[in-house]
């Protein structure tokens, strides 16, 4: 029976079908014939899907316009509109074929059986002791010195980690390599000082360039930092290592095509990443670039190119931080084909630290990368954020980067090369790296010492503005609600304005240097106060002391008893909780060789007393009284329980299921295993304090979280529940109970899913002491796979979990979420649960507890206890494909997914302070109202408004190709056109019609006000641009296209977004020439003058050539800035060529 629930998807449909009724009845008709057919369509529509009424629906509501149209003597719509439709429809039946196609072809655990002989290969590392050579010769106290290269390598060592690493021999990089991103003059400058020794004739040199020194090695060195870079990269797309990391120097990421620059000479991580995608022909990479200074090297390289990521997390201090540079602000996304491709996380302030860094992760960087599905993930690692060095003045200790590092390491299956940068503190420098190392050795990320601050009001903000402009671009970025102008502006309320974020760019950077330069060469490195260098010494001390190290050489310990296979249904074999579950799970462990890999547990039975931590007596005493009861007793007192039975030996089988979980907290909390996998039955997670419930008994994990309090004093225990069904038990056993949080990820279906109920809704978080500690993600749609649930973990889960720090992680890992499961609906892979194992096994020190829950098609869960068992043993897992690449709209799943993110978020905030992001956004110009009203009125209650200087400044989210114009007033190409999910009409660059124009004869004012001359409608008005005649739309009442047609007029100016369209060319335009009267009407909405967005310069007389080709002065201004970099924007800003949507621009130089 279906649910009486009515969606907000059903009620579209339902509206839908409505129009198309009335529309239908109100046509009218040609013959009988068609009058039955229709009849005869709608009386079949009832028994037909969903989908087959949306589609009779829309062919009724077509053919009836058709109708109308042609009895009322309208025109035929435009060619070039019929044109796009048509490409669509032959679009959407290729893609519904191929996908069907492939869907039939592909098997669900082909990843899993290839993950069979995966094994954690080596982690490779580069370097050269010749790298120590490279040092400032006229400036001793120079911060770029060779103890930045050599402490790192001696921390290494101390921490007896080389010598656990595949070393990879160092080599030169060729000419013809570094030539595929730099200039032959640039490699000739360089090579020309090899061997130099006249310190003079170097500084000066080095004085035409930002931050530069040249020693005589420094050529070689170079070369050798980027071929090794080149070689580490190699190995690991060879297959020779599973990860790797260069400690090298110089540094690289700065370095442009022609340029050196901020310590850089050749771009490292660029020219690898150029290798990979020439030689090794990979289409997706993925550059983290967590240097405290912008990599515009790296962005300028590939920022038109949407095979290379660029996100970069930076100081920029509204552009008053080194390099100081517009292109270094959230607005430059990239150009051409590259639109979205390139994000910048702009950090306003210093003294940024752990919280902040976690949350640019998890909010934007993991959920982009999820999208991304990158083939290789390349990491510029500078440790100039890390707490004391003087150049970044950031707070990030040196135990955090792991925790940065480690979600990535299950992406790009496992290939990550992590490439030294910068850093200046010689002491976070080494032990940040010398961790980095550690955590690619697949070591349990060390606990954080110090509480994990909240992330600041400036993150809050820049991060705000970064998901804005990337939001059109990125399905994944869908969890910010939006708002309009009008909500803003009727909202008076204090804390809702709060809520409502507002979107502006500050420049602080003062003008930009024009022409030759000349630098200083001494003194030029950072300096801190004797004070803050002595508290920042001994507060490092205090880390790398109480910092946790130390870990188990077990890495995992297994649970499991065959007498756990004695309790079954006596009356029903084929019941879903069976025998067979468990044992099929071990089979594939022994298949896979994983048993001998584990330390096996001898499980023992839980005590009365152990149960009675979350049990009553009364219901031990009744699970007990089973034994020896007969099969109708047994069935009889099952009955009386929600979805249970009950066997002679039940008692038996769940005691020794909750000590055998018991067994394994002992385990790891005694230090002798990292990790824990309880392959256990009968479930748990149902059962309430004082009955069985849903195929449970006893609730193993409650009570072994009660027993690690009680037992061990553990303060802070998280419990992940990600069974398909909601832990009714476990969240009632500690509702009350601060000392562990409950997350529980269900489906829920507004209730009507089992265990039903309010129970498991967003809202419930606890009660008394313990509210705030119980989360809810309930699903209302089936079908939620491995791209919901990842989102459900970084947006929600995994900030939480870091904001609490528990001491022990258990998870109630029910597996009826697993695609093929009977019971559950979902399509979350085995692959899919090995990533999140990994995710969780950052927290508590790597202390991860595994007790299987429910789960019932027994190859599902086999194969996903599996995967989860080989990540705990650090093998690498395919990495999920979690369906984004493909060129499909959102599912319904997804749509749903993020309604109740949002909901979990809106509730949550209140008790967490990490979900500081759950605002709303403004809803923006490539979003659901893209129209100059909501941009007007956006720019009066934002302080956003066009810049008066050109198009250098304030250009906001969308970004073009160097030489393509961005017509004034037209919509902004997204990246659903570059991905032909739909496809645009562009206006035409001149018109045979524009010679009617009289621009000096325009008039003084346009009042885009005025009503209709026809009707006086103030909706949807047009100007005729040769009588000046105001007429209503198409939409409206057509008297504008009639008075055109009539006075045969045919260009007129749009009062909605200042568009221009021509009658008789069918079609927008965009010239020069229609500047004037586009800016008048821009005067009269906005009060300010309309940005100029041509090309071509602007004319103090007002004109222009009528032909399509472009200007001359147009021409060369062009030709001038290709003369630049050739990654660099027309703009100088990173920005294409600055044709857009313009934001205020707070200047303050």
């Amino acid at each position: 029976m279906s649910s009486p629930i009515v969606t907000r998807r059903g009620a579209q449909q339902a509206k839908i079908q409505t129009r198309a009724m009335v529309k239908s009845k109100l046509a009218p008709t040609s013959s009988s014939s068609s009058s039955a057919s229709a009849s005869s369509t709608s009386s079949t529509a009832a028994l037909a899907p969903a989908s087959s009424i949306a589609s009779s629906t829309a062919s009724s509501s077509s053919s009836a316009t058709s109708s109308m149209n042609a009895n009322s003597g309208m025109r035929k719509p435009s060619p070039s509109l019929l044109e796009a439709k048509r490409r669509a429809r032959n679009m959407l039946k290729s893609q519904t074929s191929n996908v069907a196609m492939q869907e039939t072809v592909t098997d669900i655990f082909q990843n899993a059986v290839n993950a069979k002989n995966m094994e954690r290969g080596p982690t490779a590392l580069i370097y050269d002791e010749s790298m120590a050579q490279h040092r400032c010769l006229w400036d001793d106290q120079h911060q770029e010195r060779p103890e930045r290269f050599t402490r790192t390598l001696e921390r290494c060592k101390e921490l007896k980690l080389i010598e656990r690493c595949l070393p990879l021999p160092s080599r030169l990089a060729t000419k013809a390599e570094i030539l595929k991103l730099h200039s032959a003059a640039h490699y000739e400058c360089l090579e020309q000082t090899s061997g130099v020794q006249d310190e003079a004739a170097m500084e000066e040199l080095c004085s035409h360039y930002d931050a530069i020194y040249i020693h005589p090695s420094t050529f070689k060195l170079s070369l050798l930092a980027s071929g090794s870079t080149l070689e580490l990269v190699d190995q690991l797309l060879a297959g020779k290592a599973q990860n790797g990391m260069a400690i090298i120097r110089p540094p690289g990421h700065h370095a442009m095509k022609a340029e050196f620059n901020g310590y850089c000479y050749f771009n490292n991580v660029a020219l690898a990443a150029q290798h990979a995608l020439d030689h090794h022909q990979l289409q997706r990479i993925l550059i983290i670039d967590y240097d405290v200074h912008h990599g515009q090297g790296t962005q300028r390289f590939f920022y038109n190119d949407a095979r290379v990521l660029y996100f970069s997390i930076h100081r920029y201090e509204h552009g008053s931080f080194w390099p100081n540079l517009p292109e270094s602000d959230y607005h430059a996304i990239g150009a051409g084909p590259g639109t979205g491709y390139n994000f910048n996380v702009p950090l306003n302030a210093k003294g940024m630290g752990n919280g902040d860094y976690m949350a640019i992760f998890q909010q934007l960087l993991l959920p982009v990368a999820v999208e991304y599905q990158p083939e290789l993930i390349i990491v510029s690692a500078g440790y100039d954020a890390a707490l004391g060095c003087p150049e970044g003045e950031m707070e990030v200790t040196p135990a955090c980067y792991p925790h940065l590092l480690n979600p990535l390491l299950r992406l790009a299956n496992a290939r990550v090369a992590v490439v030294l940068e910068g850093g200046y503190c010689v002491d976070s420098l080494s032990e940040g790296a010398a961790l980095t190392l550690r955590a690619l050795l697949g070591d349990p990320c060390p606990p954080l010492v110090e509480p994990l601050q909240l992330p600041s009001a400036e993150l809050r903000e820049a991060l705000l503005n970064c998901i804005f402009v990337h939001r059109p671009y990125w399905r994944c970025l869908q969890l910010q609600q939006t708002y309009t102008a009008d909500e803003l502006a009727q909202c008076t309320d204090v804390a809702a304005q709060q809520q409502l974020h507002r979107v502006k760019r500050i420049w602080l950077g003062g003008p930009l240097p024009q022409g030759p330069q000349r630098y200083p060469t001494r003194g030029t490195s950072a300096q801190l106060s004797p004070e803050v260098v002595a508290s920042n010494a001994a507060r490092l001390q205090m880390l790398r002391r109480d910092t946790q190290l130390s870990v188990p050489a077990t890495r995992v310990c297994y649970a499991y008893d065959m007498q756990m296979l004695q309790h079954f249904n006596l009356h029903d074999t084929s019941h879903p909780e069976q025998p067979m579950r468990i044992r099929q799970i071990h089979q594939m462990h022994q298949d896979y060789q994983l048993l001998a890999r584990m330390h096996p547990l001898k499980a023992r039975a839980a005590t009365t007393d152990e149960v009675c931590l979350a049990h009553t007596r009364a219901h031990v005493n009744s699970v007990r009284r089973l034994q020896g009861r007969n099969e109708e007793e047994l069935q009889q007192l099952g009955a009386g329980y929600n979805s249970v039975y009950l066997h002679p030996r039940t008692y038996e089988c769940a005691s020794l299921a909750s000590g055998a979980v018991l067994q394994a907290v002992d385990t790891i909390l005694r230090g002798e295993s990292r990790s824990g996998i309880c392959n256990v039955r009968p479930p748990g997670h149902h059962a309430e304090p004082d009955q069985p419930h849903g195929f449970c008994i006893f609730n193993n994990v409650a009570i072994a979280a009660q027993y690690a309090i009680r037992e061990y004093q553990l303060e802070r225990i998280l419990i992940v529940d990600w069974d398909v069904h909601h832990g009714n038990g476990t969240q009632h056993i500690f509702e009350s109970n601060p000392k562990v949080l409950y997350i529980s990820v269900h489906r829920y279906e507004h209730g009507a899913f089992f265990p039903k109920g309010p129970d498991g809704n967003y809202d419930v978080v606890g009660k008394n002491a313990g509210r705030g500690f119980n989360v809810n993600i309930p699903w209302n749609k089936k079908g939620m796979g491995d791209l919901e649930y990842a989102l459900a973990f970084q947006q929600l889960i995994m900030p939480i979990a870091y904001e609490f720090n528990p001491q022990l992680v258990l998870v109630s890992a029910g597996f009826d979420a697993a695609i093929g499961d009977p019971l559950g609906g979902c399509k979350v892979t085995p692959e899919g649960y090995g990533l999140f194992t990994h995710w969780l096994s950052a927290l508590a020190g790597g202390r991860v507890l595994v007790c299987l829950e429910g789960g019932y098609n027994v190859n599902s869960i086999a194969y996903a206890m599996t995967m989860c068992t080989k990540t705990l043993l650090g093998d690498p897992v395919p990495t999920p494909q979690f369906g984004t690449t493909t060129q499909r709209p959102p599912t319904v799943a997804f749509q749903s997914c993020m309604e109740t993110l949002q909901q979990c978020v809106e509730v949550q905030r209140k008790h967490w302070k990490s979900l500081v992001f759950g605002c709303k956004l403004p809803q923006s110009a490539l979003g659901e109202n893209n129209n100059e009203d909501f941009l007007a009125a956006t720019m009066q209650q934002l302080d956003i408004s066009n810049d008066d200087a050109t198009a250098t400044d304030g250009a906001i989210g969308i970004e073009h190709a160097s030489g393509q114009e961005r017509p004034s007033g037209s919509k902004p190409k997204v990246k659903a056109l570059e991905q032909q999910e739909m496809f645009a009409i562009y206006p035409l660059k001149s018109c045979p019609h524009l010679s009617q124009l009289r621009p000096e004869e325009a008039p003084q004012s346009i009042e885009t006000s005025s009503a209709c001359g026809g009707c006086a409608s103030t909706v949807e008005n047009w100007m005729c641009l040769s009588c000046k005649a105001i007429g209503c739309g198409r939409y409206i009442n057509e008297h504008m296209e009639e008075h055109c047609r009539r006075e045969q007029h045919p260009l007129v100016l749009s009062f909605s977004d200042l568009s221009v369209w021509c009658y008789e060319c069918s079609a927008y335009i965009d010239h020069p020439l229609l500047y004037v009267y586009q800016n008048l009407a821009h005067l009269d909405k906005f009060n300010e003058p309309m940005a100029w967005t041509h090309s071509s310069k602007r004319r103090s007389d007002g004109c222009y050539s009528t032909d399509a080709v472009q200007p001359e002065d147009a021409k060369k201004h062009q030709s001038d800035d290709s003369s630049n970099d050739e990654q660099e924007s027309s703009d100088g800003n990173g920005n294409g060529n600055g044709h857009g949507f313009y934001i205020q621009l707070e200047r303050n130089n």
